[in-house]
């Protein structure tokens, strides 16, 4: 029996011949990119193929300044390098130190094509894309039913909303039939009265994902009575179904996300909303109150009774104003009365009889002022304060005759 060698001898005798020879260590190596994956680290990962074969290749970050352009599924590419063996897992690849474009693949080249026929159509045009609804309840699924596809979308939908139905299509997502089967199923749901359609699968390469690429695929999107979201690989993957569905989503959980509202939030927004309205009711309810109380008072102030005794109450203070006006009037008056009276009194003849003076009048009783109203022999009466007495005139004096020494 010869000798035993290990894994690692073998996989490192491998390497040092992959490193002995000339023609492997600066190589240039033509072909078709597929599975392009740009590392969190900066490292480029890639296949290189042609209609025959493939092998993997890698740009380190290092070399990328060597990198003029963004390397894309389809790109036909000139990479120089080494090939060399990974002793870990014992397979050889291609080691990049520069890439340059070399034309472009021939399903980039189909892809363009359908894209630009399409576009011209106005299949891709926004006035043709239908609102995907808020509130679905029944959404249907077309994509493998063994990919993590559909158990990311399952899961995203349990979390998010238990209630809503997932229906599934089981589709094949590869390989020559895929795309009648990924057209039935489209046909099938928007059968069904659904809210949404999610059409889609996982990552892969871009021949992977040619079915998605397909006219027919793109057709049955755009005929779809039932608002359809496309998610199709990654993120960076791009397929005609993205440009003529609804709604593109990056990937299939986003599309989960964007189909089936959060029943959670739903409920926290809902009861915000219960709670914005209480407080405007209570608010509401408070002026109205307010305004209520306002009137009523408003009411009670202008009532005929509160009227009424307002008027009874300026009635009863006029009349005891007037009173005291009148009063204060006829203290006036009598006190002004009494003054007069006073000087009436004061001015009185039986004022002044009461004196002991006397009140004389002739015989027809008018008073006598002057000696000149009457002569010897009439008759006269004088008025004392206890009486009066009649008397004849036996004579009369002047006081000019007595000035003139003259007695009549």
């Amino acid at each position: 029996m010869g000798s035993i060698y290990t894994v690692s001898q073998v996989n490192s005798y491998i390497k040092n011949m992959f490193t002995q020879d000339f023609a492997l260590n600066k190589i240039s190596v033509k072909g078709e990119v597929s599975n392009c994956k740009y590392h969190p680290s900066g490292h480029i990962y890639f296949t290189l193929k042609d209609g025959g074969s493939q092998i993997g290749a890698v740009m380190f970050a290092s070399q990328r300044k060597n990198l003029g352009f963004k390397m894309e599924e389809g790109q036909q590419v000139v990479a120089q390098g080494t090939v060399d063996v990974y002793e870990r897992d014992g397979k050889y690849q291609l080691y990049a130190r520069s890439i340059t474009l070399d034309g472009t693949g021939d399903l980039f080249r189909r892809f363009e094509q359908l894209r630009n026929e399409l576009e011209e159509m106005g299949m891709f045009d926004g006035c043709y894309k239908q609102s995907i609804p808020r509130y679905a309840k029944r959404v249907g699924v077309v994509t493998a039913s063994t990919g993590a596809a559909i158990r990311d979308i399952m899961n995203i939908s349990a979390r998010r909303n238990p209630y809503v139905q997932l229906i599934l299509y089981p589709a094949l997502v590869q390989g020559t039939e895929a795309k009648y089967s990924i057209v039935k199923g489209i046909q099938t749901l928007d059968r069904m009265n659904l809210d949404v359609i999610i059409v889609g699968r996982g990552g892969g390469s871009i021949e992977d994902l040619w079915a998605f690429n397909e006219e027919m695929v793109a057709r049955a999107i755009f005929e779809c009575g039932t608002p359809v979201i496309s998610a199709v690989g990654h993120e960076t993957d791009v397929t005609i179904a993205d440009y003529v569905a609804d709604m593109r989503a990056p990937t299939p959980s986003a599309a989960a996300e964007l189909a089936v509202f959060d029943y959670s939030q739903f409920e926290a927004q809902t009861d915000l909303y219960r709670r914005t309205l209480n407080r405007g009711m209570e608010r509401r309810l408070e002026r109205v109150r307010y305004r209520l109380n306002q009137d009523v008072l408003r009411l009670k102030m202008h009532h005929p009774e509160r009227q009424l005794n307002e008027k009874r109450q300026r009635l009863a203070d006029l009349e005891d104003r007037m009173g005291r006006i009148m009063e204060r009037r006829v203290t006036a008056g009598r006190h002004r009365l009494a003054l007069l009276a006073g000087r009436l009194q004061s001015l009185s003849p039986l004022e002044q009889i009461s004196r002991g003076y006397g009140f004389i009048t002739d015989g027809g009783g008018k008073r006598l002022e002057s000696v000149s109203q009457v002569k010897p022999g009439d008759r006269i009466t004088v008025r004392v304060r206890d009486g009066r007495a009649v008397a004849r005139v036996e004579e009369t004096e002047s006081l000019d005759d007595r000035k003139g020494g003259e007695l009549t």
